[in-house]
């Protein structure tokens, strides 16, 4: 069996990092995901909750903000929980082990001049920095 999901969107806000009692960063954002459409229809955006943790949590919210085109890697979790009123409900979201910065900061933002880059959870539970130039990036 095969759980993987691979998307590309913009954050529709800032990055939101807690820890967890036991010291764990974990950093939740959104993502706004066009979805592929026929000529004749407008074009529809989905909205997907992404979770990272550790290291990559940390990284996430130091340098991405709203706006942020950033590519995901992860694994679709789906969860239950009863709300304030005891109703039961579902969540679905990405847990993420590759993020990847697919463009530049604006001037002034946190992460002013840096170039993209790429990190990903390891085995390990800590996350590895990779970077590269913009000639790297394909388009």
């Amino acid at each position: 069996m095969l759980n993987r999901i691979i998307l590309i969107g913009r954050l529709t806000r800032d990055p939101e990092l807690r820890y967890t009692p036991s010291g764990v960063a974990v950093a939740r954002f959104t993502l706004a995901v066009d979805r592929r459409q026929s000529k004749d229809r407008e074009k529809e955006t989905d909205f997907i909750d992404i979770v990272v943790f550790q290291k990559t949590a940390e990284t996430c919210a130091n340098y991405l903000g709203k706006g942020r085109l950033v590519a995901v890697e992860g694994r679709l979790q789906i969860r239950s929980y009863d709300d304030n009123q005891g109703i039961r409900r579902k969540s679905a979201e990405v847990i993420a082990d590759n993020v990847r910065f697919l463009d530049r900061a604006k001037e002034g933002g946190a992460a002013s001049g840096n170039n993209a880059y790429s990190i990903e959870n390891s085995g390990t539970g800590y996350g590895s920095e990779i970077g590269f130039n913009d000639n790297d990036i394909p388009f």
